[in-house]
C-alpha cells in the first residue's frame, strides 16, 4: 500500500514547456531581441536539458548551470547580452510568475490531501520553485516540500533522499513511490533512495537506461488506480 508520494514538479505537476518558452521570450524583449522563433526555443531547451544533466551527473554546480546555459545560448545565437547573470536572475523570477498546468495537477492533488501524504521534490531554484508553488496553490495540498537548493543536494543524489528521509521519519520504503517525468533525475533518484518508480512519460518514450521503472503513466491521474483509489 503506498501511504507517500513524491511528487516532481517541472515537467509532471507542471508544463515547464510552456512556461520556459513564455518566460524566455519575456527575458529576450527586456533586452531588446525580438527575433526568438520557435526553432531558436527548441534549440535552448535542448542547451538547457544538457546543463542539467551534467548538474544532475555531478560535473557542474548549480550556478555554472544557471548562467552557463544562457551563455552558450547567446553565443550561439549571436543574441548580445551585457549581463547574463541579470538575465538568469529575471528569468527566474518570471518562472515563479508563470505557470501552466500537466493534467488538472492542481484538483488531483486536492483530490489525494488526507488520503495518502504528499511531498514535492524538486531540483529547481528555491527562488522560481517556492514562489511557483504558492502561485499555483499546488504547496497548499503538499506535506512538505524539498528543493536541492536549500538542501545542499541534487537529484539523483542519495544526499537528497537521505534528507528527505531524515525529515519524513521512520517509514517503509516500500510504501513510498516518486512521480516524475525524468529518467536520470526522478527515477533513477527513487532507484538510488530505493523507493517505488512512477515514470510520467505523456509522450510514450522509450525507456532506453537500466532505471528500474516499477509503474508508468501518460495521465497524472492514473495515479488514482495505482494508489487503490
Amino acid at each position: 500500500m503506498i501511504k507517500t508520494i513524491l511528487w516532481d514538479v517541472d515537467g509532471t505537476l507542471l508544463n515547464f514547456s510552456k512556461s520556459e518558452k513564455f518566460c524566455i521570450l519575456r527575458c529576450l524583449e527586456e533586452i531588446g531581441f525580438y527575433d526568438c522563433d520557435d526553432e531558436m526555443i527548441s534549440r535552448y531547451a535542448k542547451i538547457n536539458t544538457s546543463y542539467w544533466e551534467a548538474l544532475e551527473r555531478g560535473e557542474l554546480t548549480k550556478q555554472e548551470v544557471l548562467v552557463g546555459r544562457f551563455r552558450t545560448f547567446f553565443r550561439q545565437e549571436e543574441i548580445p547580452c551585457s549581463d547574463v547573470e541579470a538575465f538568469n536572475l529575471s528569468y527566474q523570477k518570471k518562472l515563479g510568475e508563470v505557470y501552466f498546468e500537466n493534467d488538472d495537477a492542481r484538483n488531483l492533488c486536492k483530490n489525494l490531501q488526507g488520503k495518502v501524504k504528499q511531498y514535492v521534490v524538486t531540483n529547481g531554484t528555491a527562488l522560481a520553485q517556492r514562489k511557483k508553488l504558492e502561485n499555483s496553490s499546488l504547496g497548499d495540498y503538499m506535506d512538505g516540500v524539498f528543493i536541492s537548493d536549500e538542501i545542499g543536494v541534487e537529484k539523483p543524489g542519495i544526499g537528497f533522499f537521505d534528507h528527505v528521509f531524515r525529515v519524513l521519519g521512520p517509514v517503509d520504503r516500500r510504501e513510498v513511490m516518486i512521480v516524475g517525468d525524468s529518467l536520470t533525475s526522478d527515477m533513477k533518484g527513487g532507484n538510488v533512495a530505493g523507493i517505488l518508480c512512477c515514470w510520467y512519460n505523456p509522450q510514450k518514450k522509450e525507456n532506453r537506461s537500466e532505471v528500474r521503472i516499477d509503474y508508468e503513466i501518460q495521465n497524472l491521474w492514473d495515479v488514482l488506480p495505482i494508489l487503490g483509489l
